[in-house]
């Protein structure tokens, strides 16, 4: 611990933040600014958001109705932090930026760091980018649209072009005396990257080893030599897996010929993590992505074609209750107990699937092991299987009171489980190795399987032994 001595006197009138205070907007603040925009006091408005953080206001937008955002907005025009857009739901961005203006935002995009920047600008419409472009410096434009020439979620969308580059033959002092006199550094790093002639990344120092070595240290004596770069078409979800994989804080941005072009920062990475968990999630929901701003004509269509596709996989399993229509009417108890099996298959499935897209998604199951992992959830399956094929054939049996019924329901609970087991791993798998989604499809390929299997086995077995 450093003891910094008389230096606390400085800080005794600042008031700490605890890590509870920064779990969400205060409900408080959220009603203290609903009744200062409903008496339209903008001095009461600047002061509340002066406190916030700008994804604390951003959250404060996003909570307020259309009205309400708008008159926010308004009153908050003359002061309007960049940060703010950066933190803004896509939807809502795009409503801002069309109150805001071209020049505004054009302002805001020059005052942003270059990934913030490119960010805000790639999510605008198409019109409103080219607007924006033509109001901004045609050094920045350059940079920007040499940015969205890069793919969508790749290395070269994510990277900010602010970083220290040195030559190995510099010592300390002279990296020390650039970092002290340049104008141009970014605002928050980390590493010192050593380069060559061509601008090829050779090794780099970490700032704390620099403000330990002496100042006639050549740079090249006290460089790391092995190092991770990440190609700039790498796609961001790779490049997450990499820095938490490495433990990384920052890593380099390389392009083809291994010139350093950009550096990715670990703040970029938790929203990357992010993002792409809540895809995950919602993929397997059958959204295609975070519709809760949308309009609600929008948020329908979006969400119809997989409940088409779920229509079609329910009238394939009814098309096979069809197929025993005859002994149903015979054994009226099996349409009373039919759910049960196709529910608990659907359930276990559910279960299986989601670890899977999981493994997947952290490259946990892999062609090496999958014969190991789809082994291990058809044992797990049987395994339940059994245990609540005692647990249902007894309950149908006193609900029934019909042993063949009982056993029927009990063999058709292991029958199920153990293809659930099977499909909610096989499926995702499949579909990763045939280059698809398996969060966008697993979902409706295993609750056709899953229902069939139930009402085949369980349907099936009564016929053969009921009648």
């Amino acid at each position: 611990m450093v003891d910094v001595g008389a230096d606390t006197e400085i800080t005794q009138d600042l008031t700490p933040v605890q890590a509870a205070d920064l779990l969400g907007l205060n409900p408080e603040v959220v009603r203290d600014a609903i009744v200062a925009l409903g008496s339209d006091d903008g001095v009461a408005i600047q002061d509340i958001v002066s406190a916030l953080h700008p994804a604390e206001v951003a959250d404060l937008i996003e909570m307020l109705r259309g009205p309400m955002r708008t008159q926010l907005v308004e009153l908050l025009r003359p002061t309007f932090d960049p940060e703010v857009l950066t933190e803004l739901d896509e939807v809502i961005r795009d409503e801002i930026a069309e109150q805001l203006g071209i020049d505004t935002i054009a302002k805001a995009i020059a005052a942003l760091d270059s990934d913030d920047a490119l960010n805000l600008i790639s999510t605008l419409e198409e019109t409103k980018q080219r607007r924006v472009l033509h109001a901004i410096s045609y050094a920045l434009r350059s940079m920007l649209e040499e940015g969205l020439a890069f793919p969508e979620e790749s290395a070269g969308r994510l990277m900010q072009r602010e970083f220290v580059a040195v030559p190995s033959f510099w010592n300390v002092g002279e990296v020390i005396d650039f970092l002290r006199e340049s104008d141009d550094l970014p605002d928050d790093f980390y590493d010192v990257f050593v380069v060559d002639p061509r601008h090829r990344l050779i090794g780099y120092v970490a700032l704390s080893r620099i403000l330990r070595t002496k100042r006639p240290v050549a740079v090249r004596d006290i460089m790391l030599g092995e190092f991770v770069s990440v190609p700039v078409n790498m796609d961001q979800e790779d490049v997450a897996y990499v820095f938490a994989q490495q433990d990384l804080i920052s890593a380099p941005v390389v392009d083809d010929s291994e010139r350093l072009i950009g550096v990715i920062m670990i703040d970029d990475i938790v929203d990357v993590i992010h993002q792409e968990a809540e895809e995950d999630i919602m993929r397997l929901g059958g959204v295609q992505e975070d519709d809760l701003y949308a309009a609600v004509v929008d948020t329908g269509k979006s969400r119809f074609a997989w409940l088409f596709v779920n229509l079609l996989t329910a009238i394939m399993a009814s098309l096979v209750i069809g197929l025993f229509q005859g002994t149903i009417e015979q054994v009226v108890m099996l349409a009373v107990l039919m759910p049960i099996a196709a529910s608990m298959g659907g359930n276990a499935g559910t279960q299986t699937l989601t670890v899977a897209v999981r493994a997947i998604a952290m490259k946990e199951l892999t062609p090496a092991n999958a014969v190991r992992v789809l082994s291990k959830e058809v044992l797990v399956g049987t395994f339940n299987g059994m245990l609540f094929a005692v647990i249902i054939g007894l309950i149908t049996w006193f609900w029934s009171g019909s042993v063949g019924i009982g056993a029927v329901m009990a063999v058709a609970m292991i029958i199920t489980l153990v293809v659930a087991g099977l499909a909610g791993a096989a499926i995702p798998f499949g579909l990763s190795r045939t280059r698809f989604d398996p969060a966008i499809a697993s979902g409706v390929f295993l609750t056709t399987i899953t229902d069939v299997v139930a009402f085949l086995a369980f349907l099936g077995l009564g016929a053969w032994f009921l009648i």
